[in-house]
């Protein structure tokens, strides 16, 4: 691995390269954490890709209205044939509670830039076909105030579809896990990830559990999402002192507000 030169070496780290998740490249997991009863976290889309006659899941997603979903930039930052699928737990089944929408816009942050990992504005909105029927098994998404940072040590979950150990096995079925917040200060320190993490991503984990799609938080015995997962450590998902990166969702609510007005 190659070290990450700076202009002034003082103090320069050798740091492990950021890796985006996302499961056509088996790198989208929940490490640790549990199966969650099924449709427990109805806002939670699969994203898929057509390839041949077949879709295929890549990365999660959150139904934030009803006729758009918020996903990360690196996603879908190539030109593929996208749908969704609401309402799902095991990806492998139809179980008569899924909907499925095909992707008729793909809005990315203007400023991301796929070929820096670690550069933010890793977000993107999707315009489905048609709105979501709202129900028991799918509905909609609370995102946070602008602006909002959570405390270190906050208490939030993961979710999401994928590979539940580095190199282990696929699991078809949603899983969660609890991680918590790192804060800005401790997660961009030397021996953590340093400048690596920008104020607009937040971190959670590093331990023994890992991260996947959304990270949500109980407020008011109500659950936000803060986060979509952006990246990871080369050295592995559950690397010490290199928890998941999420893009802080709190930055871009007056984009999306700007975006989702646009028909």
């Amino acid at each position: 691995m190659l070290p990450v030169f700076m202009l002034v070496l003082v103090l320069a780290e050798l740091t492990p390269e950021p890796r985006y998740l996302e499961d056509d490249s088996a790198e989208e997991r929940v490490v640790g954490g549990q199966v969650a009863r099924p449709n427990s976290w109805p806002w939670q889309i699969s994203l898929q890709f057509k390839s041949g006659s077949n879709f295929y899941h890549t990365c999660g997603g959150s139904l934030i209205r009803r006729g758009w979903v918020m996903t990360a930039a690196h996603c879908v930052d190539r030109s593929r044939t996208w749908r969704v699928v609401l309402g799902d737990h095991n990806i492998n089944t139809q179980e008569g509670r899924e909907q499925y929408m095909s992707v008729s816009r793909v809005h990315i942050h203007p400023n991301w830039n796929s070929n820096n990992v670690a550069g933010g504005w890793d977000i993107a909105l999707l315009r489905l076909s048609s709105d979501a029927s709202i129900n028991s098994y799918v509905q909609l998404a609370a995102l946070p105030p602008t602006g909002q940072i959570l405390p270190h040590n906050n208490p939030c979950y993961i979710s999401g579809w994928g590979h539940t150990q580095t190199g282990g096995q696929l699991s078809a079925q949603l899983k969660q896990a609890s991680l918590p917040i790192v804060d800005y200060k401790t997660c961009t320190s030397y021996g953590w990830w340093g400048s690596t993490v920008k104020n607009s991503m937040v971190c959670a984990g590093g331990g023994r559990d890992s991260g996947c799609h959304s990270e949500v938080r109980l407020v008011n015995g109500k659950w936000v999402v803060h986060g979509v997962t952006s990246f990871v450590s080369s050295s592995g998902c559950n690397a010490n002192k290199k928890p998941t990166v999420f893009t802080r969702v709190s930055s871009y609510i007056s984009w999306m507000n700007s975006v989702s007005i646009t028909r």
